[in-house]
């Protein structure tokens, strides 16, 4: 398709109609999650020694600078969010939408969208946000009209002028955000496809022609919504941190990927990318253009040197949370690699416990964790958020998905695969039990038992049933080798915080007792 569009733009241009023609970049943003100062390659915080070997990546400061460059070389241009900008740090816990709409404003975003994660204190604190931002903020897909907070506010698409021309932009926000957050019961989610088709008919029957629909639904459904609607030129996503590139070997489709006439983009998350989407529109509104690439945001990027400054002067009062006390633990919790890496340990089974705990209500049975996601012990007393952020540093997110007994038993084979590298993928477990042989060779059947917890006790796990998992967004995307997570079914990535679920449960069984109950054994 991009071929189709590059060569009726030129088949234009020689005939002379190059002057009707609307050159529009599009600079975009999604997921962000409040990661305002550098992430490292795991998305986690980056220390400022690292940062200054230009190890991290992002930051609000290097999206300043680049931003800035990008409008310098553009004709015309607009910068837009996929959503998602609430939660994933301290820095959201602390200012809630605060803290985000200072960054945005300073950013000059032109609109954004509503995802999931705003609404996870409730329609109040998005209205709040709301409130602080220079920008529209937009939702189609839902009725807001019984909500106070959002029914006077909240719309579900506007119009703005660039050089003289009307765009479009449209909202739309995950169907299922009443499972996923917090949005209460007066605000009731609609289908995506008729809601954006209702507002392309709106909107065009007001003369606009060039329309953008801002997504927080995944790459699939946007694939949907342009396949189903007619006029929508460019979908923005988000939801889904999908990486979308015309050269890296791990993206997951090209940037655009183009359905019909509509050119889709997305640019992962946490602010490591700035995605820059340049599309020429004829006089008609048609596309007849979109190419690109998203922007990494490395040490290549220099970071400005005000915006550091501010960021620094927030992150001051987040050292009162990292010494905030949490819970008490009756004695230590070992988290040591040494032991966490070979067998159970007493801070693999609390992170697997809470973990299962958390989402038992849901329906799911077995927790996994891996054992690289521990970095520290805890010693006996008080303990702080610190201590839990040093062993759960990584700012990773509960994951809940299914997959059949003999996915889970081939998860476990990889997790004892390389025990002797005391690699970080051996597993840590709760609501199963395990039995490996060390003596066999790696990937050749050292998982000889597993068993799993049901309302009568212990039973044979069935390789063909189906069970309801619990694990971390890292590890179910495939992270320390458990492929076989990536084609699970029902998969949600993006639960709370798995640092904020380990403090919470040990506060809620205070004082802590640290476990070993045998759940993990060797022949």
């Amino acid at each position: 398709m991009r071929a189709t569009l590059t060569s009726a733009a030129a088949l234009l241009l020689a005939a002379g109609a190059a002057q009707a023609d609307f050159d529009l970049t599009i600079l975009h943003t999604n997921d962000f999650h409040a990661r305002f100062e550098p992430i490292s390659k795991y998305d986690g915080p980056c220390s400022s020694d690292d940062n200054a070997e230009g190890k991290c990546f992002g930051g609000s400061a290097r999206l300043v600078t680049a931003v800035d460059a990008a409008r310098e070389r553009a004709t015309n241009s607009i910068l837009v969010d996929g959503g998602d900008q609430f939660q994933g740090t301290l820095f959201y816990t602390y200012y809630k939408g605060k803290a985000a709409a200072e960054m945005m404003n300073k950013l000059g975003y032109d609109a954004m969208t509503v995802g999931n994660h705003e609404f996870d204190d409730g329609p109040e604190v998005l209205a709040g946000f709301m409130d602080a931002v220079d920008f529209p903020v937009l939702m189609s897909n839902a009725d807001v009209s019984a909500e106070p907070a959002l029914a006077d506010k909240l719309m579900k698409s506007t119009v703005i002028e660039v050089a003289g021309e009307k765009i479009g932009l449209i909202g739309l926000t995950p169907e299922n955000t009443a499972e996923l957050a917090s949005p209460g019961e007066n605000v009731r989610f609609l289908d995506p496809v008729a809601s954006v088709q209702g507002e392309v008919d709106k909107l065009t029957s007001e003369g606009v022609n060039k329309i953008i629909v801002l997504s927080h639904s995944g790459y699939a459904v946007d694939q949907t919504v342009a396949a189903g609607t007619t006029g929508v030129d460019v979908i923005v996503g988000g939801h889904t941190n999908t990486y979308l590139s015309n050269v890296a070997d791990n993206a997951a489709g090209p940037y655009p990927t183009m359905v019909g006439d509509t050119a889709i983009v997305q640019a992962y998350a946490y602010g490591k990318f700035l995605g820059e989407l340049n599309v020429t529109f004829d006089d008609d509104g048609v596309v007849i253009a979109a190419a690109g690439e998203p922007l990494i945001m490395d040490v290549e990027v220099d970071e400005d040197d005000v915006t550091v400054a501010r960021i620094t002067e927030l992150a001051v009062p987040l050292e009162e949370i990292r010494q905030k006390e949490v819970a008490e633990t009756a004695a230590p919790i070992v988290g040591d690699r040494d032991v966490c890496r070979v067998e159970e340990c007493s801070m693999g089974n609390l992170v697997a416990d809470a973990m299962l705990d958390r989402v038992k209500s849901q329906g799911v049975s077995i927790a996994i964790a891996n054992s690289g996601g521990l970095r520290a012990s805890i010693d006996e007393g008080t303990v702080t958020m610190g201590e839990v952020l040093t062993v759960l540093p990584f700012q990773n997110t509960l994951s809940t998905f299914e997959i059949t007994g003999q996915d889970v038993i081939d998860a476990l084979e990889n997790g004892v695969s390389q025990v002797e590298e005391s690699s970080g993928r051996f597993p840590q477990v709760a609501g199963l039990k395990f039995v490996w042989d060390p003596n066999v060779a790696a990937g050749e059947g050292r998982i000889i038992e597993v068993l799993v917890e049901g309302a009568d006790g212990f039973a044979p796990i069935d390789p063909a049933a189906t069970y309801a998992i619990v694990s971390n967004d890292f590890v179910r995307k495939g992270g320390d080798g458990y492929a076989m997570f990536i084609t699970a079914s029902n998969v949600y990535d993006y639960g709370p915080d798995l640092a904020d679920v380990t403090a919470e449960y040990m506060a809620a069984n205070a004082p802590y007792k640290p476990v070993i109950d045998g759940r993990i054994a060797k022949k």
